[in-house]
């Protein structure tokens, strides 16, 4: 079970965070409802990884299953998706609670780049409870859109991949 909240943000946080790991990412959908995402995962200065994600749906809960998948049946999905895949750079944080923050620069460079937080909570109770102004970020952490409909990666596919692609045509 994936449980996590979402902010907007306008860049990497300015407090004083161990970077955990910055990875440089592609991902793209099969299918946006359900989800099923297909994603390469380069960890800078290690491994890459390809995987294959379902997501049930919801907003701060949902089951999430992520399968390896060979770099080969990675590029026939990619293949078989037919549209640019999204580029996204994040850097994972600990904070001081222990938790990890993971900051997204998405579509760097482009007229729709973006940046978003998020954190992910072992069980409905921690999210609940917890309060970015626990860890310093009240400031950076100020425009949360975790149950705002249309904030999801999926969501974003659709808007500059999906249907961009459609008004070409």
């Amino acid at each position: 079970m994936e449980i996590e909240r979402k902010w907007m943000v306008s860049g990497w946080p300015e407090a004083d965070l161990p970077l955990i790991r910055e990875q440089f990412m592609r991902q793209g959908y099969i299918s946006v409802e359900p989800t099923v995402r297909i994603r390469e995962e380069a960890v800078s200065g290690g491994d890459t990884s390809y995987i294959l994600c379902f997501k049930s749906h919801g907003l701060v809960a949902r089951k999430e299953i992520e399968l390896a998948i060979p770099r080969e049946k990675f590029d026939e999905l990619e293949d078989l998706v037919g549209l640019p895949l999204i580029p996204k750079t994040r850097r994972d944080y600990r904070l001081p609670d222990g938790l990890r923050l993971e900051v997204n620069h998405v579509d760097a460079g482009t007229d729709t780049e973006f940046w978003y937080a998020e954190v992910e909570f072992p069980d409905m109770a921690s999210e609940e409870n917890w309060k970015p102004a626990s860890v310093g970020l009240e400031h950076y952490l100020n425009d949360e859109v975790t149950k705002k409909p249309g904030q999801s990666m999926g969501a974003y596919w659709v808007q500059t991949r999906l249907h961009r692609s459609a008004g070409q045509s």
